[in-house]
């Protein structure tokens, strides 16, 4: 057999031009069996790169090479903060990642940045990377801006962008301001302009006034393109949904609970466990998990259906949630509410008394929930301090269920999923919407419990598809590339620490390298580079398995209110075992590559959406805190400087490298430290630190800081090193050109965000 690497892979397409699938490529290089695996993600790493692009729904081949001089756009930084772009072609962009190196030659114009082209020279280097000089900017940035209006006294004025990587601001002349006032928030379009002066723009849309203390969630929203309200259409619809007809089995005789946040609104599940009277199953347990049942409310291509999909998640801020279905559904029809009658779909799982399954029943029915527990109120009450209502639920609800997750918890450390200690952090929000604080969320065995029950009713929903031989959405969790294990491989090299090459990656390896971090100093920082070692998970009619809950098949079926993927699964469900007329359509199910690619868009936009707000808000929270001193933690090294999270507030900062001394300090990319060039001193990925805050620029929601911990001394015997060569980062004496997306200059504007 072949042994498979991204040379013989991108080899075998060279000389194999045409569609050619997975199952060609595995077949013409001999892989099978545990191999295949290394291949799905070889193959995924080079399509995520533009090496390789697909020629069908599940063929490929070598990307188009970017002609030596030609036009590129330059879509995002990467995770080094250096700007990467894409060739453009008549179809649109194509190609590898390129890499921006500067001009070429000298020239006046500024550097471009995100989703600026420009004529350029491109080369591919030694190293397999492709990179791109300037030549001459062609085009700036052409989508909306989102911005602060300032008005002037003729009735135009500027808009200056809220975003710390877009840092444009536009001239509005009063024809092109509309309705906008001082102060408002705005999405500003570019207008045709000539010439190096300022440009100009037309203001859009108001999106509200920038002093509002709310105004951070709004601008996230506009930022990532995520819906604010619902058109009235789509309320009157969810208004008057009316549940399909189909046949329903009778759940209201069982005293399902659901266990939720204490301020939670919409309810997908509720659970039950009692003892299994099956002499075969002796000390075993029925466990029952019951599912708000959505489709029966969403028909397929009608105006809520569309809407969901458009939306794909609901996306949660700090001070709202912008809900994928109207509160009509959400928190009405097809929320689970204690003493309700409401339509679900369940499994119910036999489960052995050492926690393995032994079997499950899809069961689509009527319940009623006997009670809404908070997670504080349920574990009270175990813990022998019930409240007034979770009191007569203890012995016939609570115990039992608690027994039947003490169960299901021998297997989950039998099957050792990664043990990644997050902490959540929660923004805590006056009626007004001032930050009061951030505090850590509790994290109890009921929120474990609740957890682990899903995570098997998810298992159930992928395994009970797969007996049907139906197509599905599988929630996908790839193992790191061998690129990301090459990288923590050497980083642990650094630390003394083995890490054997070649060996199979599994979590239960991961989770030993924790436990052993956590016996030394550097357990901070052993755990972030774990973190990035991973591969984010995404939505696919593939499967090729969760990883990080080491599990061969994983599908999401247990929040439909707040997430499309999981309605999809429900209605895959409803087809396969004829449960009513709602079930996915084929029009649908030939398209699950396309909504899973749309989802995992969606879902990555939320994300984005909830840290931004969140960095505004803690902005504006330390905004009266310039020149006070924090402890925090490096996060990040790059060749221009550091991000350090704050230990207070979990805040993200940035100290720049040439502020850190009157040393040259060089970017060590294998050790993710910052290395003074004479003396060695660094400053290292984890490493605890004291910090002063410089600057909150609410408008850029960044934080300048200054550091006032001593680096650490110099390592003997090693010499900084990176795989694309030693990178020098900015000084006070010779400022380099590279550098992170401005966070702010001068003093802060303070606004209340």
């Amino acid at each position: 057999m072949t042994e498979i690497t991204r040379q013989t892979v991108l080899d075998y397409l060279a000389q194999n031009p045409g569609d050619t699938n997975k199952r060609d490529i595995a077949k013409g290089l001999g892989v099978n069996g545990e191999a295949r695996r290394e291949l799905r993600m070889i193959l995924k790493a080079l399509e995520e790169e533009g090496v390789i692009s697909r020629v069908g729904k599940r063929s490929f081949a070598k990307a188009d090479a970017p002609p030596p001089t030609g036009v590129v756009e330059f879509t995002h930084l990467d995770e080094h903060g250096e700007l990467i772009g894409k060739a453009v072609g008549k179809e649109g962009l194509f190609g590898p990642d390129i890499l921006y190196s500067g001009p070429r030659g000298r020239r006046r114009d500024p550097d471009p940045g995100v989703k600026d082209r420009a004529l350029c020279d491109v080369e591919q280097g030694r190293d397999g990377h492709w990179r791109a000089r300037m030549i001459k900017k062609l085009e700036n940035r052409r989508e909306a801006l989102i911005g602060v209006f300032e008005k002037n006294a003729h009735g135009g004025g500027t808009v200056e962008g809220t975003s710390r990587k877009d840092k444009r601001s536009f001239l509005v002349f009063p024809g092109d301001a509309g309705d906008a006032q001082d102060e408002d928030l705005v999405r500003c379009e570019p207008l045709p302009s000539r010439g190096h002066g300022p440009k100009r723009g037309r203001i859009i849309e108001v999106l509200g006034n920038s002093e509002d203390p709310r105004a951070a969630s709004l601008i996230a929203m506009a930022a990532f393109d995520i819906p604010d309200q619902f058109d009235p259409s789509v309320i009157k619809a969810a208004e008057e949904a009316q549940p399909v007809e189909c046949k329903r089995e009778d759940l209201t005789k069982i005293p399902l609970i659901t266990i939720d946040p204490a301020d939670a609104r919409d309810h997908d599940d509720a659970v039950y466990a009692c003892a299994d009277d099956d002499p075969k199953n002796p000390g075993g347990w029925k466990v029952l998990v019951a599912i708000a049942d959505v489709s029966a409310f969403v028909p397929y291509n009608g105006e809520l259906d569309r809407e969901a999909y458009k939306r794909a998640n609901s996306t949660y801020f700090p001070d709202r949630v912008a809900s994928m279905l109207p509160k009509a559904l959400s928190a009405g029809e097809c929320s689970l509410k204690e003493g309700e009658l409401r339509c679900c779909l369940a499994f119910e799982m036999k489960i052995s008394k050492d926690g393995s399954k032994l079997g499950h029943r899809l069961i689509r029915g009527m319940m009623r929930s006997a009670a809404g527990l908070s997670y504080e109120e349920a574990q009270a009450a175990i813990d022998g301090d019930p409240s007034d209502r979770a009191g007569p639920l203890l012995e016939p609800v609570l115990k039992p269920l608690w027994a039947a997750y003490d169960a299901l918890k021998k297997k989950r450390s039998q099957r050792a999923p990664l043990d990644l200690d997050l902490p959540e952090r929660k923004v805590e929000l006056s009626e007004d919407g001032e930050v009061l604080g951030v505090t850590i969320r509790d994290r109890f065995d009921a929120h474990m419990l609740i957890e682990e029950m899903m995570i098997q009713a998810n298992v159930c929903a992928a395994e009970a598809l797969e007996a049907k031989r139906s197509e599905l959405i599988y929630r996908v969790h790839d193992e790191p590339s061998s690129e990301k294990i090459d990288g923590l491989a050497t980083f642990l090299d650094t630390l003394n620490l083995d890490w054997t090459r070649g060996e199979r990656v599994t979590p239960a390896r991961f989770n030993k390298l924790l436990a052993i971090a956590r016996e030394t100093d550097r357990h901070h920082e052993i755990s972030e580079i774990v973190l990035r070692s991973q591969s984010q998970a995404i939505y696919s009619p593939d499967n090729n398995g969760h990883f990080g809950l080491n599990l061969q098949r994983y599908a999401h079926f247990t929040s439909p209110i707040r997430r499309y993927s999981d309605l999809i699964v429900h209605r895959a469900l409803i087809s396969a075992y004829d449960l009513g007329p709602d079930g996915l359509p084929d029009e649908q199910r030939v398209r699950l590559e396309e909504v899973a690619s749309h989802l995992v868009e969606r879902e990555r936009a939320s994300m984005a959406a909830e840290r931004d707000a969140t960095d505004r808000y803690l902005t504006a929270f330390l905004a009266d805190r310039v020149g006070a001193e924090f402890d925090g933690r490096i996060t990040g090294v790059a060749k221009f400087g550091l991000f350090v999270r704050l230990a207070e507030t979990a805040a993200d900062g940035f100290i720049p490298a040439g502020s850190l001394s009157d040393e040259f300090w060089i970017f060590d990319e294998k050790a993710s430290a910052l290395v003074a060039e004479r003396s060695g001193r660094r400053f290292e990925l984890g490493q605890p630190v004291r910090v002063r805050l410089q600057e909150a620029d609410a408008m850029s929601a960044s934080l300048l800081l200054e550091m006032l911990s001593e680096p650490r001394p110099k390592r003997e015997g090693e010499k900084p090193s990176s795989r694309r060569g030693p990178k020098r980062a900015m000084s006070n004496k010779r400022p380099g050109r590279s550098g992170p997306p401005r966070r702010g200059s001068g003093k802060a504007k303070k606004r209340k965000r």
